[in-house]
């Protein structure tokens, strides 16, 4: 199975992709989509869409993990990149993919163990988990790995308790 993680932003959105045979993962491939702070929302919207949808074209995951946001400070940000986060559960539904949601204190658990762990601690448990050289980069790369490797290990659950409702 290829799972698609994702880390929600409008100014990079992260996204990293890993393959799941039996309990053994490894890693397909990893990186951030962009978009330029000068350019108007609508467009780095439209671009985070377009170039998403190559993403998936390009590597046919089975199953998408996206992270949920959390944000208690900047209300605009929160709105900013809960558009972009509606525009990539938009592209993963449109392209036909089951979509599964995850807190990042869910992520942190299944990583770690413990759902107050540094951001640091996660990006080493990816590196380690995936046996890689380097933790990904940008950290928002790290962070989508993270989301596909959480539902790499919670996904059967979820998927029973969704058929059950």
């Amino acid at each position: 199975m290829r799972i698609l993680g994702i880390d929600p932003g409008y100014a990079i959105m992260g996204y990293g992709i890993i393959d799941k045979e039996g309990s053994r993962i490894s890693l397909a491939g990893y990186g951030a989509i962009t978009t330029d702070k000068d350019t108007p929302m609508p467009d780095r919207l439209k671009i985070v869409y377009s170039e998403l949808m190559d993403i998936i074209a390009e590597y046919q995951p089975d199953e998408v993990s996206i992270e949920e946001l959390y944000f208690n400070t900047n209300a605009t940000t929160a709105i900013h990149v809960g558009e972009a986060r509606g525009v990539a559960l938009l592209a993963c539904s449109n392209s036909g993919l089951p979509i599964f949601e995850y807190t990042p204190l869910q992520i942190k658990m299944t990583l770690t163990g413990n759902g107050r762990a540094e951001k640091k601690q996660i990006q080493l448990m990816v590196q380690r988990l995936l046996a890689l050289d380097s933790i990904p980069r940008p950290d928002d790369a790290a962070d989508a790995v993270a989301a596909a490797i959480c539902h790499s290990h919670c996904g059967e659950a979820q998927k029973r308790f969704f058929r059950m409702k």
